[in-house]
């Protein structure tokens, strides 16, 4: 998705979730200084020649998802890109994948992250205005390649092409980088583990959000977009769900 496209959608998130945005051009600014100057260099084209013209499976942490069954992928049919969302990163290398990119704004298990990159892994780092300790704390241990991603206009080598939560960012990056299809596995937009009440009811609207937002890329037509079932089929992913429209 083009900034145009996403500034609208990001406006109406942030008046809901009241996320004021000189908190997220302090977080840019953060972020900027501390990325490697290799980290802005073309960005979305690193991405792309790790996701371009490929099967794309982007794996969440829904409750007992597990890792994806790349066991039932067709032999013939090519290797599936893994693209993971911050905490799945420690579902994938448990089970021996190491994703070809972590998508994250550093709330999960980082050390994992740390280790994927080490290991190969493109690394995207969200800032936002709630996680500037985050960055300025884990952002300089990565050893790998980094890529820097946030809620405003794309500049000085950061990035932004939609999505609000890591899920739905890393399906929209992918979308964006030219992916020939998405694969979601791992995704639950309705179970919240939060023993305070105001942080699930927070959760809960950002977890319908996601929802929307990937309704919105579906709608959009531009890349296939299915759900990876536990069966192993393919359903595709319903346009318009998951409440009101992000317009």
């Amino acid at each position: 998705m083009e900034y145009s496209e996403w500034a609208p959608v990001y406006r109406r998130i942030g008046a809901e979730l009241d996320l004021p945005f000189a908190r997220e051009e302090a977080a840019f600014a953060r972020l900027r200084e501390l990325l490697p100057p290799a980290a802005r260099d073309h960005p979305l084209e690193r991405v792309a020649r790790r996701l371009q013209g490929r099967e794309v499976v982007v794996v969440g942490l829904a409750p007992d998802a597990g890792p994806p069954p790349l066991w039932r992928w067709p032999a013939g049919a090519g290797r599936l890109a893994v693209v993971a969302a911050d905490g799945a990163t420690t579902t994938c290398l448990t089970a021996g994948l190491v994703p070809e990119v972590v998508v994250t704004d550093l709330d999960g298990p980082v050390p994992a992250e740390l280790a994927a990159n080490q290991r190969g892994s493109l690394v995207v780092v969200h800032a936002h205005g709630d996680n500037g300790a985050a960055v300025a704390e884990w952002v300089p241990q990565f050893p790998g390649e980094l890529v820097g991603s946030w809620a405003g206009p794309p500049r000085d080598g950061i990035i932004d092409v939609g999505g609000f939560t890591d899920g739905d960012r890393a399906a929209f990056l992918a979308e964006h980088v030219g992916a020939r299809r998405i694969l979601l596995w791992g995704f639950d937009f309705e179970r919240v583990v939060e023993d305070d009440p105001r942080a699930e009811a927070r959760k809960r609207t950002k977890l319908t959000w996601a929802g929307r937002l990937l309704a919105q890329l579906a709608a959009s037509g531009r890349v296939p977009l299915v759900t990876w079932e536990r069966d192993g089929t393919l359903t595709p992913y319903p346009a318009g769900i998951h409440g009101a429209s992000t317009r």
